[in-house]
């Protein structure tokens, strides 16, 4: 005897509608979307002390090449080396200048003859022009006696520039710093022909340095010069970075249109210890600045983007690349691709994809941001 022979037929119906509607609810259960459980947070305006981290290179501010003015000498004595401290008008190389004071000290006797012979022709212009008064000279001879004169005279002058031109040569055979700083290179020998103009030295000018930070061209309108900056250099033999102080010195027009980055100089303060070459990041002070920010933890990377995700009308969520900047606390500065009253995903944001739909929701104190596992909405 079987269930169908005991069961009258409506009670057959009834079995078989009920079977049926439950069948038909588990099919709307799988086809309803499924919804991420998020946090969420607000894009919020507000005047934040702000800083501007910037790297490079340690360069001095002024290197000045030191060359020979006189050439075809031997460098007969060197008086410094990289790294000393030289003030203005120090001597750094002497040349054998032996062949230039004797046309020195010859140009010289040349100028006492011409001085005798400008006196001489001076007293005979001066007897002849009293003679012609007198009427017992000629007109002709008088004019001799000031030609004469005249010769003398341009002789003296001819012999006194020959005379400063030896006397230039002879002071110039021996080198002597222009500026006061530091030697940062020396390409001279002793025993080496110099040559004219052959840079012999470069002084980094008055020991100054400076830091070529390289700014994001988003945050090159905040950086001015006269800004105060920590500027950081990591050195062997150190257990801890060395931080240095500096300013602003100036902030350059231009943007490399490859990397996207400017130039800002920092001056350093005297003794940083730096030397030119040296890497460096610098922490640039610009004040309070009016600063979009949202939580650290909604930013979330796809395909080497930084970016969040954006909560729309419908609960649906987009990713917006967006462009990081500062920190200040838990709070990070977006520059680019987000607007102010914009709700992100924060806790569960590494979970979604553009379109999911989410159910946003507090988060307890002290909860951690790490998303939960997706769960189907009941």
């Amino acid at each position: 005897m079987t269930i169908r022979s005991l069961l009258p037929a409506g009670a057959l119906v009834g079995l078989a509608l009920t079977l049926a509607a439950c069948g038909g609810g588990d099919e709307k259960k799988a086809t309803a979307p499924q919804r991420q459980t998020v946090t969420a947070a607000t894009a919020t305006q507000a005047n934040l002390a702000r800083t501007v981290v910037a790297s490079g290179t340690v360069e001095a501010w002024e290197m000045v090449p030191v060359g020979a003015e006189t050439g075809g000498l031997t460098a007969v004595a060197l008086f410094v080396d990289e790294g000393a401290w030289v003030r203005q008008g120090q001597p750094l190389v002497q040349m054998n200048d032996v062949l230039l004071r004797a046309q020195l000290r010859q140009q010289q006797a040349q100028v006492q003859t011409a001085e005798a012979n400008l006196a001489r022709d001076d007293a005979a212009l001066a007897r002849a022009q009293e003679l012609k008064q007198k009427g017992f000279l000629s007109q002709a001879s008088l004019d001799t006696a000031l030609a004469n004169q005249r010769s003398a005279a341009a002789n003296l002058a001819a012999a006194r520039a020959a005379l400063s031109e030896t006397q230039t040569r002879v002071n110039q055979a021996t080198i002597r710093a222009p500026v006061a700083g530091q030697i940062a290179s020396r390409s001279v020998t002793k025993g080496q022909i110099i040559q004219a103009g052959s840079e012999l030295f470069t002084i980094v000018r008055d020991g100054r340095l400076e830091l070529n930070a390289q700014v994001p061209e988003t945050e090159m309108p905040l950086v001015r010069a006269g800004q105060s900056a920590s500027i950081v250099a990591d050195q062997n033999g150190q257990a801890e970075p060395r931080t240095i102080g500096g300013n602003v010195r100036i902030v350059t027009p231009q943007v490399d249109p490859q990397s996207r980055l400017g130039v800002a100089r920092v001056a350093l303060n005297p003794g940083s210890g730096l030397r030119p070459g040296n890497f460096a990041r610098a922490t640039i002070d610009v004040g309070e600045q009016a600063s979009l920010t949202i939580p650290g933890a909604a930013i979330v990377y796809r395909e080497g983007r930084a970016g969040v995700y954006v909560i729309g009308a419908n609960s649906a969520v987009r990713f917006a690349p967006v462009q990081t900047g500062s920190r200040a606390g838990d709070l990070i500065v977006v520059s680019q691709g987000l607007n102010a009253g914009q709700r992100v995903v924060v806790s569960g944001a590494g979970f979604l994809g553009d379109g999911d739909l989410v159910t946003v929701t507090t988060a307890a104190a002290g909860e951690p941001t790490t998303a939960p596992a997706a769960q189907p909405q009941r």
